[in-house]
């Protein structure tokens, strides 16, 4: 890492194994970004007056450049937050994710959702209560009133842009949601 790691120990004594296993996987958080300017890990036991039965709780606080994250691994959510091993999993995997997350948008690798198809209103039977949309390729595409999702039917003319989307219907396509722009 770029600066070192920190790791602070609340209510319980500090220990070298536990700083070498968090020392472990912050490395490993390298492999997924190396842009971590920041690490720092506080292991807790909140519940310290028990003899046994205490749990776990593990925070980490990552900054990367513009970014900062962090996980909180509460430690009511599991009893198995008993066993600190399970506890530094689990809080290392979400900051993984996170990572991992953050540098698939930097790429632009994220999904992008296609954008639904446009079309204008090319005619409307207000008594029946539907119409027809005419698509960027000149296809004609039946809706119901029903169909109209941020408007009313009622407020519709020939000629209003939409977005929809289309699904086949009885008598060919037809669109099942129907979106003024």
């Amino acid at each position: 890492m770029k600066l070192p790691l920190q790791t602070v120990f609340r209510n319980m004594k500090k220990s070298e194994w536990i700083e070498q296993a968090v020392q472990e996987r912050a490395n490993k958080l390298e492999s997924f970004c190396n842009r971590i300017t920041r690490c720092r890990v506080t292991i807790q036991m909140p519940h310290r007056h028990h003899h046994q039965g205490n749990l776990f709780q593990v925070r980490i606080e990552m900054t990367v450049p513009g970014r900062e994250f962090v996980v909180n691994q509460e430690c009511d959510e599991h009893a198995a937050y008993q066993d600190f091993n399970v506890a530094l999993r689990d809080a290392f995997d979400s900051a993984r994710r996170q990572l991992e997350n953050y540098m698939r948008r930097r790429r632009g690798s994220v999904k992008s959702h296609e954008s639904l198809p446009r079309a204008r209103v090319s005619q409307l039977f207000p008594e029946e209560r539907y119409g027809f949309l005419e698509t960027m390729d000149g296809h004609q595409v039946y809706f119901h009133a029903n169909s109209v999702i941020n408007a009313k039917f009622d407020q519709l003319v020939v000629g209003s842009a939409v977005q929809f989307v289309e699904e086949d219907g009885n008598q060919g396509l037809q669109a099942s949601s129907v979106k003024v722009v």
